[in-house]
């Protein structure tokens, strides 16, 4: 939930000087507005010209959460116009259909959270480094965090209880180690349930730590791949900073140089993907082909993705400017000396 407190004490308005999208003429401008959201001023500018990117949550010096008021208020006041048809479509897609069925699982072992992408992402989870793993997946244990994109955070706070209670059927308790396939499960658990009082009944791990350790303990057959990549940081990412120093830990055992271009770490850009169906599909376009090309700039051999959807919609960009595309996952797996057949 927001935390307003330190607001009115606040020199920078770093959530909204910093802001990728909304261009503010001064700190007293930032600031005005910023007071128009406290009182749920439905003429806040913010409210309209967000890009919903999560990045003013890891921007605020406070840990203020700014972005759950922005998004709470951005539904109570439909800010984006986006089409109902459109919000009702993503609503739909991602709800379980049919009665859920647990499958229990050893509460002292591991559990490979797939999320929503046990077929989209199956070859990914495949090998020595997954196989050995229980697992869970589909939309019953769906994390949820998309209608943040569409401005529908009420569908949230709705369907994570009954994903929680769909875990405590299977039979973890507070002590088994749940691997998050990518941020949105990990953001979820560890930032957004905490934030708004809901108790999570297992111990969330972050994949990045799960293929640290698993590089770790087979660090004698890492062969350095010697290559070059782009990070592609994602929206959810925002929650969870402290996982990116996870991930250049892994880079240097595998031998990936992340190169240093100015679209990552925290001013990492949004695939976009959520631009089009907003009305933004100019903004998209540019937004998607500035990244790519500052990938090549800095001259990245392959982009490294840990989101699903940011993969599937900037994958085809990649490659036509003559990269390849992973998970930090795959990466690891071919230091490993595995062969993928993708």
């Amino acid at each position: 939930m927001f935390d307003k407190s330190h607001c009115e004490e606040c020199k920078t308005v770093a959530c909204m000087m910093k802001c990728q999208w909304i261009n503010f003429e001064s700190i007293d401008a930032a600031k005005k507005e910023v007071a128009k959201l406290i009182n749920e001023d439905e003429d806040c500018r913010i409210l309209k010209d967000c890009m919903l990117c999560f990045s003013c949550d890891e921007y605020c010096p406070y840990n203020s959460h700014p972005f759950d008021k922005i998004n709470e208020l951005q539904e109570k006041y439909n800010s984006q116009n986006i089409s109902p048809g459109l919000v009702q479509i993503a609503i739909d897609q991602f709800k379980a259909k049919r009665e859920f069925v647990p499958r229990p699982i050893d509460p002292e072992k591991p559990i490979l959270d797939k999320c929503a992408f046990p077929k989209m992402n199956a070859k990914e989870m495949k090998g020595p480094m997954f196989d050995d793993l229980q697992s869970v997946g589909g939309l019953h244990y769906f994390c949820q965090l998309l209608y943040q994109h569409v401005a529908k955070p009420s569908i949230i706070k709705e369907r994570v209880p009954v994903i929680l209670e769909n875990f405590i059927k299977t039979g973890v308790n507070k002590d088994t180690e749940v691997i998050c396939w990518h941020d949105e499960c990990y953001g979820l658990y560890t930032s957004y349930c905490q934030r708004n009082n809901i108790e999570v009944p297992f111990k969330p791990v972050h994949i990045f730590e799960y293929v640290y350790n698993y590089l770790k303990d087979h660090e004698s057959d890492i062969k350095k791949l010697n290559l070059k990549a782009a990070y592609q940081r994602n929206c959810s990412n925002r929650y969870v900073p402290e996982t990116d120093k996870v991930l250049d830990d892994i880079c240097e055992l595998i031998g990936v140089e992340r190169v240093a271009r100015k679209y990552d770490r925290e001013n990492g850009l949004c695939c976009a993907n959520p631009f089009a169906s907003r009305g933004h599909k100019k903004l998209a376009r540019k937004t998607q082909n500035d990244n790519v090309q500052d990938m090549v700039d800095y001259g990245a051999e392959v982009c490294i993705f840990n989101c699903p959807a940011c993969k599937d919609t900037l994958e085809k960009k990649v490659t036509t400017k003559g990269m390849k595309s992973y998970f930090i996952s795959d990466l690891a797996r071919l230091a490993l000396g595995e062969k993928l057949e993708y």
